[in-house]
């Protein structure tokens, strides 16, 4: 499981429409992959939450469409997708006591594999315990199957 940090953007948008239009289409302009997005409205205004190929360069498209914003570092995790996926992950979070403030993950080809964003306490210590976790897991399957 590829586990590791990056920025995530949080771009406070005016709920109106073409807003959304006016920040992917600029990211695109940029050339910029995005890796997850959400977006979150209310009456006011949307939060859109993205992470990118790219966090230099959409730091800068950003800025230049002169929109407020956050920076915030987050966990991202290559998941299968497959039932129970995002469960185990919870689970080992949880049994280690990080919390997660919030998630949302890409939706991946039947097979294939999925993005996890992951807002938590402690990034360094969710990232060990979940690696820690893989070799084990991993283990076990290799004492199940007789191989070493």
């Amino acid at each position: 499981m590829d586990t590791r940090t990056d920025t995530q953007f949080s771009v406070f948008l005016v709920n109106k429409p073409g807003v959304l239009a006016q920040v992917t289409g600029a990211l695109g302009d940029a050339k910029l992959n995005i890796l997850a997005m959400t977006l979150v409205d209310s009456q006011e205004h949307g939060v859109l939450r993205v992470v990118t190929d790219d966090p230099a360069t959409t730091r800068q498209v950003l800025t230049q469409l002169n929109l407020p914003m956050t920076e915030t570092e987050v966990l991202c995790l290559d998941l299968s997708n497959r039932p129970g996926a995002l469960g185990d992950i919870a689970t080992v979070l949880g049994e280690h006591h990080v919390n997660i403030n919030y998630a949302y993950c890409t939706s991946g080809a039947p097979g294939g594999r999925t993005t996890g964003i992951f807002k938590v306490a402690d990034p360094k210590k969710a990232i060990h315990v979940l690696k820690e976790s893989t070799a084990k897991h991993k283990e076990q399957n290799l004492r199940r199957t007789g191989r070493k």
